[in-house]
């Protein structure tokens, strides 16, 4: 593929596996698209999948919020997700909500192409997986958020990777107390993808003037 634009255009078309068929659209990654770091989650939700943009729904601002708090742009990033289509069922309550369902492991297999095509264009300095379908995904392994979380990991194409929760989980915390420290955790672990990304490129830039 010659470009981002490119390998989205391809992926607007995508049926390789089911979701298609009940998903609006194809939301693709957005961002720079040679950005040090890349921010990976599970799969669009129902804003997302109604806007084409990922990361824009409640999940989306609460990640906005813990970027800024880290010293970060999102424009300076490049974000995605694992599985590029919605995966919902109907509320079985009778209302018109559209209930999101964890994508299967043949589903995040299926879209791992366009996943592998995105890091190989922009090949940045850490990739961030939100979540453990995210870090399934780029780690092409089961791994847990417990025993990954705040180790530098490499993925089997030699990304450095960090494992963090995905924002939406933090949603779900009931207890403020609780869920603002597990938002300072969160953010925490966004400085230090900066911090490895930094690293990463100074050392690069010692390299080539030696």
């Amino acid at each position: 593929m010659s470009s981002i634009t490119t390998l989205r255009r391809k992926a607007a078309t995508c049926t390789a596996c089911p979701l298609y068929r009940h998903a609006t659209q194809t939301v693709f990654g957005e961002g720079d698209a040679h950005a040090a770091i890349v921010l990976v989650g599970e799969q669009p939700g129902n804003d997302e999948d109604l806007a084409g943009r990922p990361f824009v729904g409640p999940a989306g601002r609460l990640l906005d919020r813990a970027l800024e708090r880290a010293g970060l742009e999102r424009s300076s990033l490049y974000v995605t997700n694992a599985v590029k289509h919605f995966k919902w069922s109907k509320d079985r309550g009778g209302g018109k909500r559209r209930i999101h369902e964890k994508p299967s492991a043949s589903e995040v297999e299926a879209c791992r192409p366009w996943l592998e095509q995105e890091l190989w264009l922009i090949r940045p300095q850490v990739v961030v997986c939100l979540g453990a379908t995210a870090a399934r995904s780029v780690l092409a392994r089961a791994v847990t958020i417990t025993a990954s979380r705040g180790r530098l990991l490499t993925s089997p194409e030699g990304y450095r990777t960090l494992v963090t929760v995905h924002p939406s989980a933090l949603l779900r915390i009931p207890d403020p107390g609780d869920r603002e420290d597990a938002e300072e955790r969160f953010v925490q672990d966004l400085r230090a993808a900066s911090r490895s990304a930094q690293h990463a490129i100074r050392a690069s830039e010692e390299k080539t003037t030696r």
